[in-house]
C-alpha cells in the first residue's frame, strides 16, 4: 500500500477518536466491555419462533434525539443509526461543535427500508379472498400508507435523519450491498484521510433484528438460525440477526493532536474482494489474498471476525483461520448476532475498543477455533465475509 505524506513530511496516519455501540447487549463502551468480559448474549428464541434474534437492548430514543417528531418519521433502524451516532460524537468530544461538524464528512452503509407489515398482510388476504382487482395495489397503497413512509424507505435517510438531528453537514456517501457495503463504507473514508481529502469522518451502520419481513426473506434463502441458540462456531448452518448502531470517527492524526483528541487505535488498511463462490475454497483463497496483502503481523496480534454461521463461506472462513490457529480468534456473531451492514464497523469498534483497554476480551467458544490472550494486543485484523457476496479486511493497531 502507497504512504500518502502527510504536511510535515511523513506518512499520513487515521486514528479512530469515537465509537458509537448501541446493541443487543446494551448502550456504551463501558456496557459492552463487561458484557463481552462476562460473556453475556441477549438471545429472544420465542417471539419469532422459530427463528431466533438478539434483539436490540431499551434505548431512552430522547437521549441523543430530543425531537419527537424527529423519531416517529424514523423507521427503526434509522433511530438506532441516529441514536449510535451521536454516541459516537460524544466518544470523539465533537458532539454540538460546529464547526467540526458542518465540514465532518458521513459515510454510511444501509439497507433497504422497513415494510409496513399491516398493509403488506391486509393486501395479500385480499388476494387470497378472491377480492384483488387490478386497481386494489394502487388504491391500497395510495390510502393506507402514511406519506412519511415513502421517505423513511430510502437508504440515504439514515444518513439525512444524522444531518438534521446532530448537525453533520460535510459530504455524505451511502453505501448499499449488505456486508460489502460496510467494508467499503470504512474504506473509502480511509482512503480519504490518508489522501488528505478528509480531515474528519463518521462512519458507520445499523440493523433492526425485529422485522418479520427480513426474517421471512433470509428463510428464502434459508439463511436463518433455528430453534435453539448455538455459539458462531458450532453451528451447522444460519445465523442469527442481531439488532445494533455501531459508528465511528476517524480522523487524521493531525487533526486529532491539533484539538486535543485522544484515539482508541489506529486504522491503518482496509482492503475488499468478491469471491466469485463458484467452487470450494474460493473464499478461503480470497481471504488469504487479503491477509498478504495487510502487512507484518506481530506476535501481540488477534483477529475479529463478522462469521455469520451460515454455510459454506463460514466453513471456508474456518479453513483459513485454522492456517493461523496460533493467532487468537473472536466472532462478534455469538454475542451480538448477524448485523449485516453493521458486521464491519461493528469488528472495527471492538478492534479499537480491546487496544483501547489493552486487552482482548475472553473467547466464548467450546470448539477451539477462539483461544485465550494473555497479552495486550497490538494489531487486531477484522475480517468480514458477506453471508452471500463479498469479503474485507482491515488492520487496527496501538498507537
Amino acid at each position: 500500500m502507497t504512504e500518502i505524506p502527510s504536511s510535515k513530511g511523513g506518512p499520513r496516519e487515521a486514528w479512530i477518536t469515537g465509537i458509537g455501540l448501541a446493541t443487543s447487549l446494551g448502550e456504551g463502551l463501558d456496557a459492552h466491555w463487561d458484557a463481552l468480559n462476562t460473556k453475556t448474549i441477549n438471545v429472544d428464541e420465542t417471539t419469532f419462533a422459530p427463528y431466533i434474534v438478539h434483539p436490540m437492548t431499551k434505548l431512552s430514543f430522547d437521549a441523543q434525539i430530543p425531537k419527537k417528531g424527529d423519531q416517529r418519521q424514523m423507521e427503526a433502524w434509522q433511530r438506532i443509526g441516529t441514536y449510535a451516532a451521536g454516541l459516537a460524537l460524544d466518544s470523539a468530544g465533537v458532539k454540538g461543535n460546529a464547526e467540526i461538524l458542518s465540514r465532518m464528512d458521513m459515510i454510511v452503509a444501509a439497507g433497504g427500508g422497513e415494510r409496513d407489515l399491516a398493509v403488506d398482510s391486509s393486501i395479500v388476504n385480499a388476494n387470497i379472498q378472491g377480492n384483488a382487482d387490478p386497481a386494489l395495489l394502487n388504491e391500497r397503497l395510495m390510502n393506507d400508507l402514511r406519506p412519511t413512509l415513502f421517505l423513511a424507505q430510502l437508504s440515504n435517510l439514515l444518513a439525512g435523519n444524522i444531518s438534521i438531528v446532530h448537525g453533520v453537514t460535510g459530504s455524505s456517501r451511502t453505501f448499499m450491498g449488505e456486508e460489502s457495503a460496510g467494508v467499503d463504507a470504512a474504506r473509502i473514508a480511509l482512503a480519504r484521510i490518508l489522501d488528505g481529502q478528509s480531515d474528519i469522518a463518521l462512519v458507520g451502520a445499523a440493523q433492526n433484528s425485529e422485522r418479520k419481513e427480513m426474517l421471512m426473506l433470509y428463510e428464502f434463502g434459508d439463511f436463518n438460525l433455528k430453534n435453539k441458540f448455538m455459539p458462531v462456531w458450532e453451528r451447522d448452518n444460519g445465523f442469527a440477526l442481531g439488532a445494533g448502531g455501531v459508528f465511528l470517527v476517524i480522523e487524521s492524526k493531525e487533526h486529532a493532536q491539533a484539538r486535543g483528541a485522544k484515539p482508541y487505535a489506529k486504522l491503518t488498511r482496509v482492503f475488499s474482494d468478491h469471491a466469485r463462490r463458484k467452487n470450494p475454497g474460493d473464499v478461503t483463497a480470497v481471504l488469504e489474498g487479503l491477509w498478504s496483502k495487510i502487512g507484518a503481523i506481530g506476535e501481540n496480534s488477534a483477529i475479529i471476525t463478522g462469521a455469520t454461521g451460515a454455510a459454506p463461506v463460514t466453513a471456508e472462513e474456518r479453513a483459513f483461520l485454522n492456517k493461523h490457529r496460533d493467532i487468537p480468534t473472536r466472532g462478534t456473531a455469538t454475542p451480538f448476532g448477524h448485523v449485516v451492514e453493521a458486521q464491519f464497523p461493528l469488528g472495527l469498534a471492538l478492534a479499537a475498543l480491546s487496544i483501547s483497554r489493552g486487552a482482548l476480551f475472553p473467547p466464548n467458544d467450546k470448539t477451539g477455533v477462539e483461544i485465550e490472550m494473555t497479552k495486550a494486543p497490538s494489531q487486531i485484523v477484522v475480517i468480514g465475509a458477506g453471508h452471500w457476496r463479498g469479503e474485507g479486511m482491515a488492520l487496527v493497531e496501538a498507537v
